[in-house]
């Protein structure tokens, strides 16, 4: 059977799963991240979980087939079988490596303090983040392994461009598919993304330990 890393290679090779309305449960990637990838006409649910008890919950979410794994009904469900917690279900997309430098000018920050980096530590591991003027871009690897980027841009220089280039860099910073996860309702964050070249893979509900 696939791992969770092993569809989301695939994913970012532009394979995906069959688009046949089925559910596929995987082991979770790690104690850290459990949680559901709803592909095209396809979820993928990682968690330790009884996969019996994963597909009784399914079941029991009463919705359609295609729509039950991100439900509220069964994500509460997972949520209390399994303790954890959950925000938002984001759109994740996906961005190949680009050569060359960037055209932004960073210096690489190697201390804890920015509120960003310590965000992204709490989720990810091997962090590293650079500042430019007015914004910090932050690579680390999350689920499952994948290299994830974050980005924030200060008030005083929004609506510039400036997020757009910094999730740019992170395709030069890169040896490898760089991925984001965007909440939907962030039109703005989204755009940027696209703009830099980062393509839609799905959507992802990530259960984390609760705190």
């Amino acid at each position: 059977m696939d791992t969770l890393r092993d569809i989301l290679d695939a994913a970012a090779r532009d394979v995906f799963p069959p688009d046949d309305g089925t559910t596929t449960i995987v082991r979770a990637p790690s104690l850290r991240d459990t949680g559901v990838l709803s592909l095209t006409a396809h979820s993928v649910v990682f968690t330790d979980e009884d996969p019996r008890w994963v597909r009784a919950a399914l079941r029991a979410a009463g919705c359609d087939p295609l729509a039950a794994p991100l439900s509220p009904r069964f994500l509460t469900a997972l949520m209390d079988r399994t303790g954890r917690a959950h925000d938002t279900v984001d759109a994740l997309l996906v961005a190949a490596p680009l050569p060359g430098e960037t055209l932004l000018d960073l210096v690489e920050l190697t201390g804890p303090d920015h509120p960003r980096v310590a965000y992204a530590r709490g989720r990810r591991d091997e962090v590293r983040a650079w500042e430019a003027d007015g914004g910090v871009v932050v690579l680390g690897r999350g689920v499952a392994g994948r290299l994830e980027v974050s980005v924030e841009v200060t008030d005083g220089v929004r609506h510039r461009g400036l997020g757009r280039l910094l999730v740019t860099a992170a395709r030069h910073l890169a040896t490898e598919p760089v991925w984001a996860q965007v909440s939907p309702g962030n039109a703005r964050s989204l755009r940027a993304f696209q703009a830099a070249g980062y393509l839609p893979v799905g959507a992802e509900a990530l259960l984390l330990p609760a705190r």
